[in-house]
């Protein structure tokens, strides 16, 4: 029987072309199940990247934040229906209510019901501790753009990996390894 994973997307570009890459990848092995799950904002942006066809690829079914429980993802997460949390790529935004224990969207109050039902939960944060304080993103024109991190999001991507029971991935390439690995167990 598959795995199944829920996967949370919220409104960041930075990121979205390569977790999508590895996201179709992993459903092809065949033995993992993909359930997406959007902020708003994802929805915009996952168009304006022209990736909706894919998306409906590699989730069947994809459910759209009406508000922080709706649709219903929280009760699924805590009672196990899914092996894991995924939420790739996470916004500035989406880290600092969920290092300041904010959970009035559909992903923050998804992050805070796993993290009380005790399951396996990956962030992939868009603003991360860099040494140069910037980093070079591909725009969906396929230009490249310099983004310079801001003290307060690397302030709170370092609160985030502190946090109990959530894990802090650096590159959607790490993805693969992890749903290896949460098949092993």
């Amino acid at each position: 029987m598959p795995m199944k994973i829920a996967w949370g997307i919220t409104g960041a570009g930075d990121y979205l072309p390569e977790t999508f890459q590895v996201m179709k990848k992993i459903i092809e092995r065949g033995d993992v199940k993909v359930q997406a799950f959007l902020s708003k904002s994802a929805v915009m942006v996952i168009k304006w990247y022209k990736l909706w066809n894919e998306l409906e690829k590699i989730s069947p079914r994809i459910m759209v934040e009406e508000s922080a429980n709706v649709p219903f993802i929280a009760g699924p997460l805590q009672t196990g229906k899914f092996k894991l949390l995924l939420v790739a790529p996470a916004t500035g935004n989406t880290v600092a209510k969920i290092v300041n224990g904010i959970a009035d969207t559909l992903i923050t109050n998804a992050v805070a019901q796993a993290n009380k039902g005790n399951i396996p939960i990956y962030i992939l944060p868009v603003d991360q501790e860099i040494n140069t304080g910037k980093k070079t993103t591909i725009l969906p024109t396929g230009e490249k753009f310099d983004l310079f991190m801001r003290d307060v999001d690397m302030m709170n991507f370092r609160k985030l990996r502190a946090m109990r029971g959530i894990n802090v991935i650096t590159s959607p390439y790490e993805i693969e390894e992890i749903i290896r690995k949460e098949i092993q167990s």
